[in-house]
């Protein structure tokens, strides 16, 4: 044995093994987080978490373009003709720069992503839009959101760039909200309200997480004594139609946005959200979504389940019913009751 031999160093082989060890360096230190959180590695998938961020930041964009609009004297309010209940139905400024955010902004960073508007862009223009890349901030710390990704072809996006935009021209800001849905193969499951003036958001994705304001929600009593929340705009015929579903000793509220309406029953200022005329599909998928998420159920007044699918009308003719889930079926049960009694009357 020869201890006292020397030993050879491939050069060839270390510059092999160092170049290497410099590319696995490069690539756990720095090239796992070069692309950005919102780029998504196949096109054809949504990772919803980010979906989920996507969706709470446009909201509160589009709050920002409402509030901003609302400092000027002259909102530039126009009329898109007559609800079926003969009311001006309304538009102003606020409505398409909170849009053009909204949408552009999310289209930034979703390209293929299917968005249902109130407003529709191809009817507008949107100059100078101010895009937005995702910011998980908006998510509190202690939540564990997983990565789950779904066929984009299977997702519809429903955004209200402004909710209860009558109530905004006369001033009543605290019926005023911003609403993104995100309905997977037609049914709701991300919604986010967005109150821009209190700069409160409340947000749920179904199963998953929901905002810090949805966990302290107690689900309210059933009681002889109903609370119905109904559209201010509609006046007495439906305060005409709740006492008779529900009793002359009913108690109405009337409020402005489906938004409002439907945080109202959640959080226990009303018993059940009654809607008896046409309303339109973006007013309500975010209510829906939320609703489901802390054991409600939203349904029209036939007790059929509403659909937000990107081939679905985005017209719901057959009124509205919100409420918790064991209040909503002896409601329906009433309202039932009621029409069958006025047919025999008949």
């Amino acid at each position: 044995m020869n201890l006292g031999g020397s030993i050879r160093i491939n050069k060839c082989g270390l510059l092999i093994l160092f170049t290497a060890l410099f590319f696995l360096t490069y690539y756990v230190l720095i090239g796992s987080s070069t692309a950005p959180e919102y780029v998504p590695r196949d096109p054809n998938v949504v990772n919803l978490r980010k979906l989920l961020i996507g969706a709470i930041q446009a909201a509160e964009k589009g709050g920002v373009e409402v509030v901003t609009v609302s400092t000027h004297a002259d909102f530039h309010v126009k009329s898109k003709g007559k609800t079926a209940e003969g009311a001006n139905n309304p538009v102003t400024e606020a409505d398409f720069k909170s849009h053009c955010v909204m949408q552009f902004g999310l289209h930034h960073i979703f390209p293929r992503l299917k968005i249902i508007s109130e407003e529709d862009s191809s009817k507008m223009s949107c100059p100078d839009v101010k895009l937005f890349d995702l910011d998980p901030t908006v998510l509190r710390e202690s939540l564990t959101i997983p990565d789950e990704t779904v066929d984009i072809d299977d997702i519809t996006v429903w955004i209200d760039p402004l909710d209860a935009t009558q109530e905004y021209t006369e001033r009543l800001f605290e019926y005023v909200t911003t609403m993104v849905c995100v309905a997977i193969k037609g049914i709701p499951t991300i919604g986010v309200i967005h109150n821009p003036f209190t700069q409160k958001t409340t947000w749920a994705w179904t199963g998953v997480a929901t905002s810090e304001d949805l966990q302290k929600v107690k689900k309210t009593e059933l009681t002889d004594r109903t609370t119905v929340i109904v559209s201010r705009s509609h006046g007495g015929e439906v305060k005409n139609i709740s006492k008779g579903y529900f009793g002359e000793n009913t108690q109405i509220i009337t409020a402005a946005g489906a938004g409002y309406k439907v945080l109202q029953v959640i959080h226990g200022n009303a018993t059940v959200y009654l809607h008896t005329t046409n309303i339109k599909k973006w007013d309500v998928c975010a209510g829906d979504a939320i609703l489901r998420a802390v054991g409600g159920k939203m349904t029209n007044l036939l007790n059929d389940e509403l659909l937000y699918g990107p081939l679905e009308s985005v017209l719901n003719t057959k009124g509205l019913l919100a409420a918790y889930k064991g209040h909503h079926e002896k409601y329906i049960e009433r309202i039932s009751d009621y029409r069958t009694n006025k047919i025999i009357d008949k």
